[in-house]
């Protein structure tokens, strides 16, 4: 079948998660004709499964320039936030109520005290707490917790709220979003990509080009005879109608409880390598339900509301991919693995510099594309 219909922008971004759509309301704002093109729905996909967290200072987040950048872009939230607000009219689900570690065993408690020990020489502010003092929190957790660290500069996000009021504000500010439109071929001249065809034979024309289509990335990129090494990895979370609210997010190992308005409660959550597989299983539930009540035994008699799971785009490195690489109008923006909610404001802001101005004043040679070569 020939190719047919074709459209123009100066900007195409594939990918409408929120990596795509917060760097094509940055360049529309920048005065910018951009369109988005998503595989199913725009913020269907690993934007809507996450738990939210803007928590980098709870983890030892290597190397430190990686540790830099999600601190960075933890500082953006609130302008970011109350932005996408005003330019959508919804409520963002933005909070900055901080974060409680908790240690359950001897192994998490050398954690945490080795966390405290780096961010502290670093300059961040975390609150050792004793296991009188978290109770005294209100956070209704479990007697055998041993201590924690309450960390004040952690925030979280609805990021379902977010991703909803995001795809509003975009429309507003005249990006376009096509749904259902997967692409499949490419038309290229020298090293320069022409225009892009989706599944329909709809031809896409543009200026520049923007990979962000998470852990589809890697097989898009294919078409480019590029090896782009993004692989999905599959997260499952649970949600609970809780009799109390929880005043913080609580985290113990991989598990963490988030709050989120009504007296709902999320839990999570897996780490799983299964491919495209994007399925809730029994071992995935009862791995998140008996980390949920080691943590907090009030949760073994909440409400069961939902199970869903969610595939964010790991790297071989566990760094994002950022900037120009082999092709001269695509930059990518991909591979943000479990930090895509946290990165999304500073992505934004780094692709679109890269795009309008030509350049971005933050370091981003750890994350180019050409360092897989």
């Amino acid at each position: 079948m020939a190719e047919h219909s074709s459209r123009a922008a100066d900007v195409l971004v594939i990918g409408g998660g929120i990596i795509g759509c917060s760097i094509a309301w940055r360049l529309a704002q920048a005065g910018m004709k951009v369109t988005v093109l998503d595989r199913a729905e725009p913020g269907g996909e690993a934007s809507s499964a996450a738990g939210g967290m803007l928590a980098p200072l709870g983890e030892m987040l290597e190397p430190r320039t990686f540790s830099e950048l999600c601190v960075a872009s933890r500082n953006l939230y609130p302008r970011f936030a109350a932005e996408i607000e005003e330019s959508s009219g919804h409520h963002a689900g933005y909070r900055s109520d901080g974060s409680l570690m908790v240690a359950l065993d001897e192994k998490i408690e050398r954690e945490l005290g080795e966390i405290q020990r780096v961010q502290t020489a670093q300059g961040y502010s975390l609150d050792p707490l004793t296991p009188g003092e978290i109770q005294g929190r209100g956070a209704d957790l479990s007697p055998h917790v041993r201590g924690g660290l309450f960390i004040p500069e952690d925030h979280w996000v609805d990021n379902e709220r977010l991703m909803r009021a995001l795809l509003i504000a975009c429309q507003r500010a005249g990006v376009r979003l096509e749904a259902g439109c997967a692409v499949h071929k490419f038309n290229l001249t020298g090293d320069r990509i022409d225009s892009v065809v989706e599944e329909n034979d709809t031809r896409y024309t543009a200026k520049t080009y923007v990979l962000a289509a998470g852990c589809w990335s890697g097989k898009i990129a294919e078409g480019l005879g590029i090896k782009v090494p993004v692989a999905p990895c599959c997260g499952q979370m649970m949600e609970f109608e809780v009799e109390r609210e929880l005043p913080f997010v609580v985290r113990s190992g991989m598990h963490y409880l988030v709050p989120r308005p009504g007296r709902r409660l999320l839990v999570g959550a897996t780490s799983e390598h299964t491919g495209f597989e994007k399925t809730v299983t029994a071992n995935g539930l009862l791995s998140l339900m008996e980390g949920a009540v080691r943590i907090a035994p009030m949760v073994g008699k909440a409400l069961f509301l939902r199970a869903w799971a969610g595939l964010r785009p790991d790297t071989v490195d566990h760094l994002p991919i950022l900037g120009y690489g082999e092709i001269e109008n695509l930059t990518f923006a991909t591979g943000h693995f479990r930090n895509g909610i946290l990165l999304a404001p500073v992505t934004a802001e780094i692709i679109a510099d890269l795009i309008v101005k030509g350049f971005t004043s933050r370091p981003i040679e750890v994350y180019r594309p050409t360092r897989f070569k």
